[in-house]
């Protein structure tokens, strides 16, 4: 047994606080070559339907311990892959919109087409 105790995590607000204070790029994935600056209104929505969907996925979890029934469970595991397709398309709107037109500003449009590309290889 460890002579230690983990700090307790940090109450959710203050989740909210460090994701948008945290650097970027993101930290899951490839670097990418540009830096990611979106409206705290994009941030908003998509870290809300995020939570949104982390307090579906608990409610999954509790139905599992529960013992409820099967198909009960694949209805709500099917309203959270489409919530995630949902935030998935929010998120690429926003990098088309924004990322790609800033790098067809900035010169650089075919790297930025190319870590698309790559990203769109691993998510579909």
């Amino acid at each position: 047994m460890p002579d230690y105790i983990d700090p307790p995590a940090p109450p959710e607000a203050d989740f909210d606080r460090l994701e948008r204070d945290r650097a970027h790029p993101h930290p899951i994935g490839p670097a990418t070559s540009h830096q990611h600056v979106h409206s705290e209104e994009s941030l908003r929505r998509i870290t809300n339907r995020l939570s949104r969907i982390e307090g579906h996925i608990r409610g999954i979890k509790t139905m599992v311990q529960d013992d409820r029934a099967c198909p009960d469970v694949l209805v709500q595991v099917a309203a959270v892959r489409g919530a995630l397709d949902r935030v998935a398309r929010l998120i690429l709107d926003e990098h088309l919109s924004e990322c790609i037109t800033r790098a067809a500003a900035d010169g650089n449009i075919e790297d930025e087409i190319e870590e698309l590309k790559a990203a769109l290889d691993r998510f579909l």
